[in-house]
């Protein structure tokens, strides 16, 4: 089954819960992923609201998006530490 997500919500502090095909969900935590040329912009809290779906992923109106299994990643890592 190839991964995708299937809804977003912004939460404070740069956060997002993701709910993906596969059933899972959760916290991914990108505040420390905004850097570089691209993802820097996002920083700005009007812009990192403005997150949509795609037919696969979250995207922004720059451009930036983020893989779905790189976002499943940060949603588990984000799991095991609370545990």
């Amino acid at each position: 089954m190839l991964l995708h997500v299937t809804s977003v919500e912004v939460l404070d502090d740069f956060r997002l819960y993701v709910h993906f095909n596969n059933g899972e969900a959760g916290i991914a935590d990108l505040k420390p992923e905004l850097y570089g040329e691209v993802f820097e912009p996002l920083r700005d809290p009007d812009l990192f609201r403005k997150v949509y779906l795609t037919s696969r992923t979250i995207e922004w109106p720059n451009g930036a998006d983020f893989a779905p299994e790189y976002l499943l990643s940060l949603v588990q890592s984000q799991v095991q530490v609370k545990a």
